[in-house]
This record gives structure tokens, sequence and C-alpha cells, in this order.
């Protein structure tokens, strides 16, 4: 099964330049049972990068471009009267799909916003009182623009901890970006992209993800970890379950991609920034980032 992650990696790569570690983390997520947040600046390959994922998967995809006036239905979907048949038919929103790129998510209101809650945790949505079940696997890309503060809606610290991780793109070095001009022709288009894994083989990906070995050393090493961000005197709001679990989880995507059955310490190591910065409410606008580096050359590795 590491051949298809390998073809996935591969296939990504043919429309995403140099972005290796933003591809592998994204992969984590998708493997974990999670969602990923990438918070950026416009033209960095956001979308591009969630397109060529659904395209990949055979999947189904759908973009959300979050606005103030933007409604939960609009997300959701809505009952529609049907004149001919004399009954309301459901019309499905966006979330009906596998791949789900919630654009400039902290442009729509706290209301809307709070629509994806439901959605994210349990693959569900309710509209008027009947719950509808979203395609399987489901999977939610949601940006922001860090750089475009007026007219936005913060996210809410439950819909943070919806976010398996959180992570930035990043402008290309000098060299990948000279590359991207010289293959400008010959690079591959989103619609060229052929599917490398099926639904099915990804669900079956989860499963074995979710056997990989963590020993018991790991464990209690992750479990200090966040007990730590719940302690510390530069923390308003420190880690919750939620976080301990998604941590573990990662881990284990991280050792399969890796090639191995089993975790060791760095890949905790290298997934804590991006997994447990966005859930952190540090004080007086201290950064999330120092505090857990900090805290991470405080514990002894197992």
């Amino acid at each position: 099964m590491r051949e298809q992650i390998e073809a996935l990696t591969q296939n990504l790569a043919h429309t995403i330049v140099g972005k290796t570690e933003a591809i592998r983390l994204v992969l984590v997520a998708l493997l974990s049972g999670g969602h990923a947040l990438l918070e950026d600046v416009p033209g960095v390959g956001k979308t591009l990068l969630a397109k060529s994922l659904a395209r990949s998967l055979d999947g189904k995809f759908q973009r959300l471009q979050c606005t103030p006036d933007l409604l939960p239905t609009d997300i959701t979907g809505t009952n529609i009267w049907n004149p001919k048949t004399g009954e309301f038919t459901f019309l499905p929103g966006p979330v009906f799909a596998n791949v789900l790129l919630a654009d400039e998510i902290n442009r729509a209101t706290p209301r809307t916003q709070s629509a994806l809650l439901e959605v994210m945790e349990e693959s569900q949505v309710t509209v008027d009182g009947v719950s509808r079940t979203v395609p399987q696997p489901f999977f939610v890309i949601a940006t922001q623009n860090p750089i475009e503060y007026q007219g936005t809606f913060p996210l809410p610290e439950a819909q943070m901890d919806r976010f398996m991780l959180s992570l930035s793109l990043g402008y290309p070095s000098a060299q990948e970006e000279l590359q991207m001009l010289q293959n400008l022709q010959q690079r591959a288009n989103v619609t060229q992209l052929q599917p490398c894994i099926s639904l099915a083989e990804l669900q079956q990906l989860r499963q074995i993800c979710s056997k990989v070995k963590v020993e018991s050393s790991l464990q209690e090493y992750i479990l200090e970890l966040v007990r730590a961000t719940r302690h510390d005197e530069e923390i308003t709001l420190g880690v919750s379950p939620r976080g301990t679990v998604a941590l573990q989880k990662a881990t284990q995507a991280l050792a399969f991609i890796s090639g191995r059955d089993y975790a060791i310490p760095d890949d905790i190591k290298f997934l804590v920034p991006y997994v447990l910065c966005h859930r952190l409410i540090p004080r007086g606008g201290r950064n999330s980032r120092t505090i857990v580096e900090r805290l991470l050359r405080s514990l002894p590795i197992p």
C-alpha cells in the first residue's frame, strides 16, 4: 500500500513545485482522518493543492468561497419546495463532497462557520431536523489569509480544534520559482492528473495507519506535552483531549508515510508545532510556536 502513497505524493508534486513538506503534512491529515487549515498569502498554491488532491483520489471536489453574506444553508444544503411533486426536495450543499476547500474561512460570520462544526466532527449535517451523512472519505482543507484583517471573523476555539493540523505553504525559494517559470509549458494541469488511488483504497490506508504501533513511552511523552500546555503560565487555554488524540493519530500517519509500522520520537517532535500550536491561546500576544518549542526542549525525549 505504500506504493500508492508514493504515487499520490508524486501526483501532487507534478502540480505543486517545491512543497514536499506541505504535501507530506496534508497527507498526514488525510490518512489520519483529520482536516487541514492553511494560513497563507494568496497565490502560493492552496487551491491548487486541494484540487490536485481531489483529482488524485478520483473524488468529488467542491470549493466554498467564504464571504460575510454566506448563510449556513449555503454550506449544508437546504430543502426546496417542488410544486410538481408537492414535496420538499433536499438540495445538497458543497459539504457533500470528498474534498472540500473552504477558502478564506475567516471571512464567513461565526454563525456560518458553526455550520462546519458538525460535519467536520461527525461527517453529517442536520437540516430541518433530518441528519444526512456526507460522502466518505470526507476531507476539509480550509484557508485563511493572514494579511487581510478587515472584514474577518477569527475562528473560535471550537472550530480551530476541529482541524488536525495547521500549516503554511510559504513562498517558493528563488530556485523553485525559477524552475516554475522554466517549466511553465510542461507543468501538469490539474485536469490532466490521473487518479492514482481509489476512495476504497484510501479507507484501507486509514485503517492501516490506525494500527501503527505507538509504544506506551511515546504515549506518555504525548500526554506530558499536552498537559504541559494546560499548566504553562504563558498559555490561557491549553490543548484539549481532542488534541491529544489528534497528535497520536498524526504520528501514526507520519510513521506510515515514512515507511514504518511503528512511531518514533522524531515523528512527534516534527508534528507538534503543526498539531498543537493552533489549539493554544497564549497570553499577552506571545507566540504559540515559541512556547511549544520551549516545552519540547524542557521535556526528556523517550
